[in-house]
């Protein structure tokens, strides 16, 4: 029998192929909202956005972090809103591979929620999964203002740069962000709450080497996704998501053994009347 209670799926760039280009839009989108909603100087923005991301998980989370105040709807609307989701098309491979699975299937994601619903529509996913954790159910009391009171406001893509990067990675010295999100324990320790998960019997799917790498260590079973190459903290690694009985056909066998029982005792029942 499997010793998995619990699916755990990221959705972009795992769900789907990154090569539809859905991150690198994004991250297009993103610039474009420093720049247009923030006024942060368009010289300084790409490497801003690249250290902002690098120290934070998300770009959002890292704005917050350093001062900048916007509605959390309308980020979402102007980085998410934008996106090609007509290019994605309905996957009947990865829908039949996940409604024929035994094991409860839980959505984890970063992104907002009418995004996530619109990645799973457009997939032909929607009512594959039991459970779906996202942006709104880690930053439930995080709807509009970051409510920042670190002291550390500061408006010019260059200086804030420059300021993170002098930390040289030591989380201790960047200003905390509001926003909870992967690839920090404390967004997967809320999702394990949420969703009632014991990451000791859960095998975690995602795309990125980071997630897979937190993950690991408070313990999931790992899995990335979009390579054959294994990076720290990932147990497996599948070139696409349409692996998954090929990679672990062990999760399947729940459901041969409910019906070898369930045979078996069609069989004991139905013995005694005919003999």
């Amino acid at each position: 029998m499997t010793k998995y209670e619990c699916l755990l799926f990221d959705v972009d760039d795992t769900l789907y192929s990154h090569s539809y280009g859905f991150s690198n839009k994004c991250s297009k989108n993103i610039e474009e909202y420093m720049i247009q909603k923030l006024g942060i100087e368009e010289s300084e923005v790409s490497e801003f956005n690249r250290v902002l991301y690098k120290n934070y998980g998300t770009s959002m989370a890292g704005l917050k972090a350093v001062g900048y105040d916007f509605d959390n709807d309308n980020y979402h609307s102007f980085v998410h809103g934008r996106l090609p989701y007509e290019n994605l098309k309905p996957d009947p491979v990865l829908r039949n591979l996940l409604l024929s699975l035994p094991i409860r299937k839980v959505i984890f994601s970063n992104a907002d929620e009418i995004h996530v619903a619109k990645v799973l529509r457009k997939l032909g996913l929607e009512d594959c999964f039991d459970g779906i954790v996202n942006f709104e159910s880690l930053n439930p009391t995080n709807k509009t203002s970051n409510n920042f009171d670190g002291g550390y406001l500061v408006r010019s893509g260059s200086s804030t740069a420059i300021n993170l990067d002098a930390t040289n990675g030591c989380s201790s010295l960047l200003p905390k962000s509001p926003i909870v999100c992967k690839p920090f324990e404390d967004a997967f320790e809320q999702a394990f709450k949420i969703a009632n998960i014991n990451p000791h019997k859960t095998l975690f799917f995602d795309d990125s080497a980071r997630n897979i790498e937190c993950g690991k260590s408070i313990g999931l079973h790992t899995v990335l996704v979009g390579t054959s190459r294994r990076t720290k903290g990932a147990d497996y690694a599948l070139e696409s998501i349409h692996n998954i009985r090929e990679a672990f056909p062990e999760l399947w066998d729940a459901d041969e053994i409910s019906k070898n029982i369930k045979c078996s005792e069609n069989v004991a029942i139905e013995t005694p009347v005919t003999a």
